[in-house]
């Protein structure tokens, strides 16, 4: 992996200073056993030698010779090639490299038993003499590893410490607890994380412009100590599941508003405290109209959507490449069966009609469950349906943190980071990201990020490093940060430049964005199609770790590629109109772009090869406020 600085703090001495740092002082050049590259707080558990490392979809006949390690952090295979993870066309991230994979990561590990292999569960008893395991990850890549070669005992010995640290019991037995490397948020002000009340003075200010119409909606700080209380609203709140009451997401011009609503406890029979809400919610509209509840439970569930994910995985996970081939005969009537693409467009479609009553001038509620799960899911759309403000990154990071974060969304359970018993697991943000890109696809000039974007934020979902997805409310985020024994130290995964340089984060800006006027929401209102006939697999999220499905030096990505050269050479010709003469090839304002890059890129499987560059320029350089706002092409060299 290639060695960047440590931290977001910009340090102004001279470079010869950093290169003279001690050996260990970069959470990315740190070095312990085996070369393995650790970071501040991680640690070496054990490890397999000689073992073999087969490619997806392969035949099993050759393998990759290596040494198998795992660390408190993730699994790692180190091969004795010297070029391993060097001339890569792929995306660089700075906590860990190709050939490792996150143990919040691993979703399930089979061992090799003869010639079958048995899923094994953490508490399970391993085998004496272990042949082989087979990994499924929860983005989807899969690892084949084969012991034959290695000495007694090493794969037995890997196991045991596999199963353990890759599913732990407690929540600050995650990685995030034991990293020690110091945090400097960079994290872009635009952001909003939604902790604070002024967060949603701003979000009710922005939103609902007449003034008259903002009185309806009050901020309540009752629960602010996380702690019940005697009042109206409490006691209102111990009727419907979770303790909570209902909760304003959004408004548009017209005062209709968008609210979100969990359904009764099972334990209350009486209805009346659900009616005196609907008709609170009917009271707060500027002409009294009644609300529209839309129920979000029925044909659907977080336990459906979970069994129709686990369907669709094993489609996109073949295990060798006998299994893919006996797929691929019938690969979309599969995918059909699987049910993935129905709730995707279910989401859709209940996103599509919350916006039709929406700009009628009717409140819409929307009920299910705890108001934690498909609430947010359909929430979230709406508002990227209505308001551009959410397409752009900022703007689309913010409505995560307000409908997921701040709203309770439980992402440790759902996307399963500690092994319980009572947790149901289900990908209910994949299944959101899904509906996204969709969108982007139907709509490509209406979204500021790119697939990549979506793809890596699934990625980043399980790091246990960032607090942004490991806990089910913002009760345990408090608890763990002001933990007197072992507080945990807050860091947003929003915040890009712990994981990637700038050259990588560039990629996820989109650049045919057409960006809208904040005040001009209502005429850019999108409406995608969204029946099943009309819904597209995302290729490079469920694909990339399947080489035989890439398109060398083709695909979607050269659209883009071309895209970005076209804006690059718009920017040239406006700095030449302005009387700017800085040369787009200077070395300090200019970067180059791989041009025979595959489909997949920049999850690509195979190593660069000879490329071809062409050099782009540096946004930075534009002298003029116009220019300043022009979408940036690709960052400068190192």
């Amino acid at each position: 992996m290639e060695s960047k600085s440590c931290n977001n703090f910009i340090s102004y001495v001279e470079l010869e200073e950093h290169e003279m740092q001690p050996l260990g002082s970069s959470r990315r050049n740190s070095l312990s056993e085996n070369n393995i590259k650790l970071l501040p707080g991680e640690s070496f558990v054990t490890k397999a030698q000689n073992v073999l490392m087969f490619s997806p979809v392969s035949d099993l006949n050759q393998g990759t010779s290596g040494i198998l390690s795992v660390t408190n952090f993730k699994l790692t295979f180190v091969t004795t090639d010297e070029t391993n993870g060097d001339d890569v066309a792929r995306q660089q991230n700075h906590l860990y490299g190709y050939m490792d994979t996150c143990l919040t990561n691993i979703e399930d590990i089979y061992v090799t038993v003869g010639d079958k292999k048995r899923k094994l569960l953490p508490g399970n008893i391993v085998p004496s003499k272990v042949k082989g395991i087979f990994i499924i990850c929860k983005n989807l890549r899969t690892w084949s590893f084969s012991f034959k070669f290695s000495p007694i005992g090493d794969g037995k010995n890997l196991l045991q410490a596999l199963l353990h640290y890759a599913f732990p019991s407690k929540h600050d037995l995650l990685f995030g607890y034991d990293y020690q490397e110091a945090y400097y948020s960079s994290l872009d002000k635009a952001v909003r994380l939604f902790r604070d009340i002024s967060d949603w003075h701003n979000e009710l200010e922005r939103t609902i412009r007449n003034e008259k119409f903002r009185k309806f909606w009050r901020l309540s700080t009752v629960n602010v100590d996380f702690k019940l209380c005697r009042s109206q609203l409490i006691d209102a709140a111990k009727r419907f599941q979770g303790n909570r009451p209902p909760i304003w997401s959004w408004s548009n011009a017209r005062g209709a508003a968008l609210v979100k609503m969990p359904e009764l406890s099972p334990l209350v029979t009486n209805r009346i405290q659900e009616n005196i809400m609907f008709e609170n919610v009917r009271k707060s509209h500027p002409q009294k109209m009644p609300p529209v509840v839309l129920e979000l439970n029925k044909g659907i569930s977080v336990k459906l959507i979970a069994i129709a994910f686990s369907k669709f995985a094993s489609l996109c996970s073949p295990e060798n490449i006998r299994q893919f081939w006996l797929q691929d005969n019938n690969f979309y009537s599969l995918v059909e069966n699987t049910k993935w693409l129905k709730y995707v467009s279910y989401c859709l479609q209940k996103a599509v009609e919350a916006c039709e009553h929406l700009h009628l001038g009717l409140s819409v509620i929307l009920q299910e469950g705890a108001g934690t799960d498909l609430c947010c899911i359909v929430s979230s759309l709406v508002q990227l349906l209505l308001d551009p403000y959410f397409r752009n990154i900022n703007g689309f990071q913010s409505l995560l943190q307000k409908e997921w974060v701040a709203g309770g969304h439980p992402f440790c359970d759902r996307l399963g980071h500690i092994c319980k018993r009572t947790s149901e697991k289900s990908p209910l943000l994949l299944l959101y990201l899904d509906c996204v890109w969709q969108l982007n696809q139907q709509f490509p000039a209406e979204f500021e990020f790119t697939e990549t974007y979506l793809t890596t934020l699934w990625d980043a979902a399980h790091v246990s490093i960032f607090d942004t997805f490991i806990f089910n409310c913002e009760k345990e985020r408090v608890a763990a940060a002001t933990d007197p024994d072992r507080p945990l130290v807050l860091r947003s995964v929003w915040d890009w430049r712990e994981q990637f340089n700038e050259q990588d984060i560039l990629l996820f800006d989109n650049p045919l964005y057409n960006p809208h006027e904040a005040d001009s929401k209502e005429k850019h209102v999108i409406k995608p199609l969204y029946n099943v006939a009309n819904l597209e697999l995302w290729s490079q999220c469920y694909f990339r770790w399947i080489p035989t499905l890439e398109i060398h030096n083709g695909g979607q990505n050269h659209i883009e590629l071309y895209a970005r050269l076209l804006r690059n050479d718009v920017n040239q010709l406006k700095m030449s109109i302005n009387g700017n003469c800085c040369s787009p090839t200077d070395k300090s304002n200019s970067c180059s772009v791989q041009m025979n890059i595959d489909s997949f890129y920049p999850f690509s499987n195979r190593k660069s090869g000879n490329i071809v560059s062409t050099p782009i320029m540096n946004s930075s350089i534009l002298a003029t406020k116009s220019l300043l706002e022009a979408q940036s092409l690709i960052t400068a060299t190192d």
